[in-house]
């Protein structure tokens, strides 16, 4: 019997895939549990139909990214932080308080975890920070950081 997951069964199979059970398993454990739906006809369509939905939303996510990425080559973030008198700072710059700036002063939003940081930067200067977004789509930040 072709049944639909309707959520990830260890040795099975994952969520939204359409497997082969035996009849006895898929009625007596698959149907009472809610783990699994008969692959009818409705069932297949409905299933069709939400997958063209992820990758719609996931095709317009791809498109933010980009836009964000062309957006964020461009622009020069400048961050004031407290130093010592050799260009040292006090602490250094995080992924956060990037994150945070780029807000503030550009209203773009990126994720912490999207930024990555080498190595915490500790003294003053211009670097190149790399931002990325996943499916392959990178960009590079200028950030310029400067003492108060």
């Amino acid at each position: 019997m072709k049944v639909i997951l309707l959520q990830d069964i260890k040795n099975v199979g994952k969520k939204d895939e359409i497997i082969n059970a035996n009849d006895g398993y898929a009625r007596n454990f698959l149907f009472p549990k809610n783990l699994a739906i008969e692959a009818t006809k409705d069932n297949l369509l409905k299933l069709q139909a939400k997958k063209d939905s992820k990758a719609h939303k996931k095709s317009l996510e791809i498109q933010e990214f980009k836009k964000q990425a062309e957006t964020i080559n461009k622009l020069t973030l400048e961050l004031k932080v407290k130093a010592g008198e050799n260009g040292k700072i006090f602490g250094g710059v995080t992924s956060k308080e990037i994150s945070e700036e780029l807000n503030k002063q550009y209203k773009i939003q990126v994720d912490k975890k999207k930024i990555v940081l080498k190595e915490t930067i500790k003294n003053i200067g211009r670097f190149t920070v790399d931002i990325k977004f996943g499916e392959g789509i990178n960009a590079k930040l200028t950030l310029n950081v400067m003492s108060e």
